[in-house]
Parts: C-alpha cells; sequence; structure tokens
C-alpha cells in the first residue's frame, strides 16, 4: 500500500478537530503513515437557514463524503457517528469505532440553576427532534425554537439573547476545549443521547483502508454502537424522528436504553435491554420491536414528512 491516507472531512472547526485527532492516531499506529486531510463541503453546511429535517436530516452532512469516497477522490473519511444514517452508501463500511467521548447531552445557560431555572416561556434552542421532543416532555413550560449552526455559532446567540438555552452535545465541547459558565450535564436517562453521540466514524471501502483504519478501534465503543445503530436500524428511524438509543458497557454487560417521543413531548415510549456485548446488535433489534408494537410505531407513523426544500 501506497504510505499515504486521504481523509475527508467537514470543515468546521469541531470537524477539523476531530480529523485532526484520528490523523493523529493513525500515524502513530502506522510509522511512515502520512494522513493528509480533504475538506469536503456538504449540503448540510451549505444551507444553514432551513431546518436540518426539511433538507432529508443530518445525512446531507456525509452524502458528499461518501460520493467522493466512491469517486476515488479519497480514501477514507470521518464523521461524527450520530449524522451518519442507519444505511450507508452500497459499498462503504464504518471500518473503525475509535474511543467514544461522553455520550450525553448538556443545558448552557447565561446564569445559572439549568432548566429549572428558566422562565416560563423561555427560549430553549434546538435543531435535534430528538431534542425538542424531550424538552417538551421534561419542560412543557418552556418554548423549543429551532437554532442551526456550529457550536461557537449557537454559543454566540446565547450570548445575543436569541435564545435563552442551548442543549449541545457535551462531547463537542470537550473535543473543543470550551467551557461555557453555565453548563449543567443532562440526565442519560431522562434525555437519552442520540444514537451515536460522542462516537466517530471512520468510513472507508471494504479492503487494505479499512484494515489500516482498524488499528484505532475501540472494541466497546464499537459494541455499544452497533446497539445504537441495529436499533435505529429496526426501529425504521428518519430524519425527522424523535428516537433515541445509547449504550454502555460495564463490567462484561451492555445496557441499552431507548426512547420514541412524540413531537410535543406528551408521550414517550421507554424501554431497556442487558446482555452479553457481542449480543449488542440483536439487543438493539429486539429493544426497537418491542418499542414499535408498544407504541413507537403509532407515534413515528403520526409524524408527517418534511416537504422538500430547493
Amino acid at each position: 500500500m501506497s504510505d499515504g491516507l486521504r481523509i475527508g472531512t467537514r470543515g468546521s472547526r469541531l470537524a477539523l478537530t476531530q480529523a485532526t485527532w484520528v490523523q493523529r492516531r493513525l500515524e502513530a499506529a502506522h510509522p511512515g503513515l502520512a494522513v493528509e486531510l480533504v475538506v469536503i463541503r456538504t449540503s448540510g453546511d451549505a444551507i444553514t437557514d432551513v431546518p436540518l429535517a426539511a433538507l432529508g436530516g443530518k445525512g446531507l452532512f456525509v452524502k458528499e463524503i461518501e460520493q467522493a469516497l466512491l469517486a476515488g477522490d479519497i480514501d477514507a473519511a470521518v464523521h461524527s457517528l450520530k449524522d451518519v444514517p442507519g444505511e450507508l452508501a452500497p459499498g462503504l463500511v464504518i471500518a473503525a469505532v475509535p474511543a467514544r467521548e461522553a455520550a450525553h447531552d448538556v443545558i448552557v445557560t447565561r446564569a445559572a440553576g439549568g432548566l429549572d431555572a428558566l422562565a416560563d416561556g423561555a427560549r430553549v434552542g434546538t435543531s435535534s427532534p430528538r431534542r425538542a421532543a424531550l424538552v417538551r416532555a421534561a419542560q412543557p413550560r418552556l418554548a423549543v425554537v429551532t437554532l442551526r449552526g456550529n457550536v461557537d455559532t449557537r454559543l454566540a446567540k446565547l450570548a445575543r439573547g436569541e435564545v435563552d438555552a442551548l442543549i449541545l452535545a457535551a462531547a463537542g465541547l470537550a473535543r473543543l476545549g470550551v467551557t461555557p459558565p453555565h453548563v449543567a450535564a443532562c440526565d442519560s436517562v431522562v434525555f437519552t443521547p442520540a444514537i451515536g453521540q460522542g462516537a466517530l466514524a471512520l468510513e472507508s471501502r471494504p479492503g487494505a483502508v479499512a484494515e489500516r483504519l482498524r488499528a484505532i478501534e475501540d472494541p466497546r465503543a464499537r459494541q455499544a454502537i452497533d446497539a445504537e445503530r441495529a436499533f435505529l436500524v429496526a426501529a425504521r428511524g428518519s430524519c425527522v424522528s424523535p428516537l433515541a438509543a445509547h449504550a454502555t458497557v460495564e463490567g462484561g454487560v451492555l445496557t441499552l436504553r431507548a426512547v420514541i417521543a412524540q413531537p410535543d413531548g406528551a408521550r414517550l415510549v421507554r424501554g431497556e435491554r442487558r446482555g452479553a456485548p457481542a449480543t449488542g446488535a440483536a439487543l438493539g433489534a429486539d429493544l426497537a420491536r418491542a418499542l414499535l408494537a408498544a407504541g413507537g410505531a403509532e407515534i413515528l407513523a403520526a409524524i408527517p414528512l418534511p416537504e422538500a426544500v430547493g
């Protein structure tokens, strides 16, 4: 094989930070390997004034990068795993899942106290159907407003008073080294994290490149991700589906918690499975079937598909 590897990434500060982290670990794992980062502008980055659901969901952050992979313009890609659809483009695989950052959400406010301290009608900014539904379920007195943009943009909008609170991924703040003055961790049982949150996906074609990428695979992170993504696929989740699943592996036991939420937060269907880490995919599929049968299918069927934009 060549001693060079081209890795595609989005151009945001967070994406480049994540890709650089991967670059350094691959070069350490393969002495003599030169990893080049190739910035690819995606549709999700280009259109920032429209809700993601109306554009086709977070898959827009990976579509052009997958096209570059299939065309041979790059050898591999680094994605935030929560942006990767349940079904990959044909001919591609998630070759490696490195060590995972914390998966939970955080509440960022201008003053101390978190969500409980906000006044009635306070505006909570998020672009996530999952977060919106869970906020409405936990605090129906608050107003959820659509807010897109990278971490820096969202924090600036909070500082300007465009919203009164933000819900962000703890992993993004940690990777960027950003510590807002008033930030509180969300309970991962109540605010079930997004599928894949805190994890990275190294995507490639099968073969020699995939084998190189596996040098930085983290087995426990892979087991958790396999369970979460099996839930996503079996639940037939889409960009407008307020559903979530979060797996942990501790003491040789995989615990998977999941939720399917009505968008207004009026109804949540929750469940949990435990088992051997190697059975994570089966546990995820089984939990999805159980939640669908318990009312999740009815919730998802009632959610209208967004009107296409553009």
